[in-house]
């Protein structure tokens, strides 16, 4: 038997379903496996931005924490937003504790509408946790200039090259993403420890509707890595991410930038439904 690999989400939350941990079980059902949630802060956001943010105790982080473990085998962990410095290292030290295969980081430090996801002061207890941790990291253009303290890469090839000095670095996986770049194409390159790059051509899309895009690659790559190897992964996180927001315009959710179509294999197969 083909075994469904387990995924915990440790994200902040999304109550409009596009981003965070919501976006994170979808991604995950739709990359083939069965996702959990651990939650890091209660976002009031929406696609037009984020109103509020509530972070819960550290023991009742905990507490979700030991749910989980206490019970579940856990293959592979996504974390996503964490927040501020008492969460990132709640997170950190619970891993120690508990190790699992795959580790994939989301470093979300600025929602898409420009409001901070992560206080300044956690930016190097992230660096830390990514050192310790991840197997892959998964910035976007912006969050790859903030870890590495270099200017934003103005290109795919200057972004490459940022992203192969702080996998150097870091003894990380890189995945630097084109999605934020001008032109044509939105391509991913992951990026190893050793300086080899493997890139997935990918054509952008014409569309406002690409909130949660990196929650939802980076769950679904957490998701494939359990069966796939990292290489393979990311080919197919970036070819389902593709299509996802090629059919974003369908969902109509939302006045701002409307979520991606995390499900539009489903939909299709169900006969558009």
């Amino acid at each position: 038997m083909t075994r469904i690999p387990r995924v915990l989400s440790i994200a902040g939350t999304d109550p409009t379903g596009g981003a965070g941990a919501q976006a994170d079980l979808k991604a995950i059902a739709a990359a083939g496996g069965f996702g959990m949630n651990v939650i890091t802060a209660l976002v009031a956001q929406n696609t037009q931005g984020v109103r509020e943010i509530h972070t819960p105790p550290q023991a009742f982080l905990h507490a979700q924490l030991d749910a989980v473990f206490d019970d579940v085998q856990v293959d592979s962990v996504k974390i996503g937003m964490l927040g501020d410095v008492a969460t990132t290292r709640t997170v950190s030290d619970y891993l120690a504790a508990h190790p699992v295969p795959v580790v994939v980081v989301d470093p979300v430090m600025v929602a898409t509408s420009g409001d901070r996801l992560l206080t300044e002061d956690a930016e190097e207890a992230l660096r830390q946790l990514i050192r310790d941790h991840a197997d892959v990291v998964t910035p976007n253009i912006p969050e790859l200039a903030v870890l590495t303290g270099q200017p934003v890469p103005d290109t795919f090839d200057a972004a490459i090259d940022a992203g192969r000095a702080y996998a150097a670095e870091a003894g990380v996986q890189v995945l630097v993403k084109g999605g934020h770049l001008e032109g044509g194409h939105a391509s991913n390159a992951l990026v190893a420890p050793n300086g080899a790059v493997h890139t997935v051509e990918v054509a952008r899309v014409d569309t406002r509707n690409t909130h949660g895009t990196g929650c939802s690659l980076s769950s679904a790559l957490a998701t494939r890595m359990v069966v796939d190897s990292a290489p393979v992964a990311v080919t197919w996180a970036s070819q389902w991410l593709h299509e996802a927001i090629a059919h974003a315009d369908e969902l109509n959710v939302g006045r701002g930038h409307g979520p991606v179509h995390h499900f539009h294999r489903l939909y299709r197969l169900a006969g558009g439904v």
